[in-house]
């Protein structure tokens, strides 16, 4: 096993990893860093998945990687959202091969040897209004938007013009059942928290059908 591996599998609690934590590890010689690096990655013991962010390969875990929490560190401010998050909550019964979020930056994807990771950016008043924080058994933490506001964030990534409830029944085949959670509390602040004229239409004919 590579010094670095070693090292990380030691002292790095999760099976993420920056540069400025290898730098932590080994302080000195910015050459040699990048050389046990370069050796480690050859080697098949990390992964490097994008510019100064890095995992170690699966024989070396601890426990398994938590592409939830990953897609916070790839790439932030971001909560996932939209499809990924309706998948989450098993609103829709597609399987999802692209993990989605949203971005207080501007839209980017990331093309990385544990999936692809997309993220668009959403004007909103306050980012992570109806977002909750989880924690996983590992302790990994991530942001996930609520069912409403992945389908808030969807009308306005895909400029749906939706007004209501029936295009998300058809087009997405959400059943209607899983909107009962839905509340006159959570829509008005959503309505209240987007601009977009697409965004409002669709929360209000949302609430009008609801009868909320």
């Amino acid at each position: 096993m590579n010094r670095l591996t070693e090292k990380i599998f030691e002292c790095v609690p999760y099976v993420n990893f920056t540069s400025q934590e290898v730098a932590n590890l080994f302080p000195g010689s910015r050459d040699r860093r990048f050389g046990l690096v370069k050796r480690a990655i050859a080697n098949g013991e990390i992964i490097h998945i994008r510019r100064g962010l890095y995992c170690l390969a699966s024989k070396y875990r601890k426990e398994s990687i938590n592409l939830h929490a990953l897609a916070q560190h790839i790439y932030g401010p971001s909560y996932i959202s939209m499809e990924s998050a309706l998948s989450w909550y098993r609103w829709i019964p597609e399987a999802v091969y692209t993990l989605t979020s949203v971005s207080f930056k501007k839209s980017k994807e990331f093309k990385t040897p544990l999936g692809m990771f997309s993220y668009t950016r959403v004007p909103q008043k306050v980012f992570y209004t109806s977002v909750e924080r989880l924690i996983d058994e590992a302790g990994n933490i991530f942001f996930i938007a609520s069912p409403m506001k992945a389908l808030a964030d969807y009308v306005y990534a895909h400029k749906r013009d939706w007004i209501g409830l029936e295009p998300i029944v058809k087009s997405l085949r959400i059943e209607q059942e899983e909107l009962e959670s839905v509340t006159i509390e959570e829509l008005n602040m959503l309505i209240a928290n987007y601009k977009n004229r697409r965004v409002q239409k669709f929360l209000k004919g949302l609430k009008r059908d609801l009868k909320l």
